[in-house]
């Protein structure tokens, strides 16, 4: 007997695995997902954008608008770093998948972790300038990146606009 074929690729898998994470996310406008990979192909960090430990998701706001101090933005971790803060091991050389490109803080210590790929689903704000900065980082850095291409007709990867 032959083996199954259309079964999902790693970038499907591992794209998926983000996703789900940022289902965690209690924020009612974004939900983005990370997964960190590493070369063997074992997940070594997973993150969704959230609060730090020990702060109360009912105590702080999750507007996007209004006083800077009075909206979600100076108290929320993204994704990204929350997977890499949250990983097992040393992550030189191992890959991130993320449901959006990531901006430039999160590139920063996406660079500094040593990851050297990253590979993401929607790169819907690239004219902003954080992931214009975003991408010159990355490649100054060598750090490739590259759109998830699903080949698998049987799955769908997708986010929903208004969840980024």
């Amino acid at each position: 007997m032959a083996k199954r074929e259309n079964y999902i690729s790693w970038d499907e898998y591992f794209m998926g695995v983000a996703l789900l994470s940022g289902k965690s996310s209690k924020d009612p406008s974004t939900q983005v997902g990370a997964c960190i990979v590493n070369q063997q192909n074992k997940i070594v960090g997973v993150g969704y954008n959230g609060l730090p430990i020990g702060l109360s998701d009912d105590e702080y706001p999750w507007v996007k608008q209004g006083d800077f101090l009075d909206t979600k933005y100076p108290y929320v971790c993204h994704a990204e770093l929350n997977a890499i803060l949250n990983s097992i091991t040393g992550l030189h050389g191992c890959r991130i998948y993320v449901a959006l490109f990531p901006c430039n803080e999160c590139t920063k210590a996406i660079i500094q972790s040593g990851i050297k790929e990253v590979v993401y689903l929607s790169d819907k704000y690239a004219g902003q300038d954080i992931f214009i900065a975003s991408k010159k980082m990355l490649d100054s850095a060598g750090v490739a990146y590259r759109k998830v291409v699903v080949s698998n007709t049987h799955i769908e990867l997708s986010i929903r606009e208004e969840d980024v």
